[in-house]
């Protein structure tokens, strides 16, 4: 695709339709079919992402892309240190994401993410091993044909994870646009050194998170969760 091309010619409005629902109805699926996704749509969606803007054109991302035995040996491998407790002390997250201190209203949506979809599973709020085996669901991809794992030249600064976020955007909406469903999960980064080893993953680079890429799974009560979304007028101020 050439980046000077026109606009398609498209009536404005069904252009318009087609780019607000790629972005309106992406959601985060935890339920994929073994519906496969080839190398070529792949290939496509991060042939369209590349175009991503970045600072002073830095391009900062780098990409595995996971199928078949290698996506399964990488799961197997996070799942084993993930069912040891006696690993739990040894994992080190390569960047902090969450705040530390968590405060309202980050943390009251927080909650409500997390009970709405642990009410739609029927897992109750005592019933640790439910939640474990839930969240260990990240880490086969939701059994997704295809995993994806980003990582960041360590010698980046948080500009190029803004940057990132940006591309992170671009891969999923243009999964949209192809009728594929993703996932972006930050669970990854505890299992940096895991993921290191590996896929051979240099020192120099630290995981950013991982993806789930496919078919939603439309059986699947997990994947009828619609989080909820403020309101333009509770985050934005027009200034005349």
């Amino acid at each position: 695709m050439n980046r000077l091309e026109p606009t398609p010619a498209l009536p404005a409005a069904t252009l318009q339709q087609a780019v607000d629902w790629a972005v309106v109805s992406r959601r985060s699926i935890r339920a994929f079919l073994p519906t496969p996704v080839s190398r070529d749509e792949v290939f496509a969606i991060l042939d369209v992402a590349r175009h991503t803007a970045s600072g002073v054109n830095t391009q900062p991302w780098r990409v595995r892309v996971l199928s078949g035995a290698s996506k399964e040996r990488l799961s197997a491998a996070i799942l084993a240190a993930n069912d040891n407790p006696a690993l739990a002390g040894d994992l080190r997250e390569p960047y902090t994401y969450y705040p530390e201190q968590w405060v309202s209203p980050y943390i009251d949506r927080r909650r409500k993410v997390g009970w709405d979809l642990y009410g739609l599973l029927g897992i109750a709020k005592e019933d640790k091993p439910g939640m474990h085996a839930q969240h260990g669901r990240n880490y086969r991809f939701f059994d997704a044909p295809i995993g994806l794992i980003f990582t960041l030249d360590r010698v980046m600064q948080a500009g190029s994870l803004i940057d990132y976020g940006m591309f992170l955007q671009s891969i999923m909406v243009a999964a949209r646009a192809r009728s594929l469903d993703t996932c972006p999960q930050v669970a990854f980064t505890k299992f940096h050194q895991i993921i290191a080893t590996e896929l051979s993953i240099p020192d120099t680079e630290m995981v950013v998170c991982g993806m789930s890429l496919g078919h939603a799974d439309p059986s699947r009560v997990e994947n009828t969760l619609v989080t909820e979304r403020e309101p333009v007028d509770a985050f934005a101020s027009f200034l005349d």
